[in-house]
């Protein structure tokens, strides 16, 4: 932690491909239908705007802000939205106080940042089952994203 609070990654951002985006979803997506979880699923780019949604039918309605509540924190901070929570339960009350009074941050599992090739591309967001399950869900998500870079990496002749 640094002195003025809470010490954050630097790291350059990227594109993250539509194609990228649709992979996770439907990777979250597969995840909860085999544990017949009913979520929602929010893949956004860089600059915290919405690539790719998806929601299970039945899934509560507030599912849907939170899900790209919690995708937006990630990318936000460049860290798991869960790692965020630890860091502002750690925090002065004051740091605490003025981070989780903000509009759109959601300091609980079910977000991480995606990252191609050292670059922070975008996030994804998952809410409507326990914290756990989402965290789940948004980790087959980035498993996904992880094998489609590797595919074109090891079409293209790149090494990772």
């Amino acid at each position: 932690m640094s002195r003025s609070g809470i010490s954050l990654p630097h790291i350059r951002g990227g594109d993250l491909p539509l194609p990228a985006a649709w992979a996770a979803v439907e990777a979250a997506l597969a995840h909860a239908c085999r544990e017949e979880l009913q979520i929602s699923i929010a893949v956004l780019d860089a600059g915290g705007h919405l690539l790719a949604f998806a929601r299970v039918s039945g899934t509560p309605l507030h599912s849907i802000d939170l899900a790209i509540d919690k995708a937006r924190t990630s990318v936000s901070f460049a860290l798991p939205s869960s790692t965020l929570g630890d860091m502002i339960d750690n925090a002065s009350e004051r740091v605490r106080m003025n981070l989780l009074l903000r509009p759109d941050i959601v300091a609980m599992g079910g977000a991480f940042p995606l990252l191609i090739d050292g670059r922070l591309v975008g996030a994804i967001g998952v809410s409507g089952a326990s914290e756990e399950e989402d965290m789940d869900c948004a980790q087959a998500g980035c498993a996904a994203i992880c094998s489609l870079t590797e595919l074109q990496a090891d079409f293209s002749g790149e090494q990772q």
